[in-house]
């Protein structure tokens, strides 16, 4: 299964990033491998608006079938339920060990925002 995940580098080891339109970097995960297949730095993390619709779009476009955050705003939440990608919030340490959480069942799946919406930076 492939899993987004917040982070705050391209790398296993990186911490999660707690938020998630905004995060500094998208990893996606193979979680059969281990391995990093896809993502990177965040383009859209300073965005004036749209960030977590945009973010969460492209977690629908790499195929991910779940995200990994520490929180998720209204905008995004929307995107990816509507898109059928399951949102698990809460993930803290790093980008394995939140790994290792979501196959133990540590991990919160939410259908509802956690993170206020923002409609822009301010």
């Amino acid at each position: 299964m492939k899993v987004a995940i917040s982070a705050t580098a391209a790398s296993l080891e990186a911490t999660i990033d707690p938020r998630f339109g905004r995060s500094a970097h998208l990893l996606i995960v193979d979680t059969g491998s281990g391995q990093i297949v896809g993502g990177g730095r965040n383009e859209f993390a300073d965005a004036k608006g749209g960030a977590g619709t945009n973010v969460a779009q492209r977690v629908v476009d790499a195929g991910a079938e779940a995200v990994l955050t520490g929180s998720v705003g209204p905008k995004a939440i929307e995107v990816l339920l509507a898109c059928k990608v399951r949102c698990y919030v809460g993930a803290k340490g790093t980008v394995r060990e939140a790994l290792a959480a979501l196959e133990r069942g540590e991990l919160k799946e939410t259908k509802a925002s956690t993170a206020p919406g923002r409609g822009g930076r301010s």
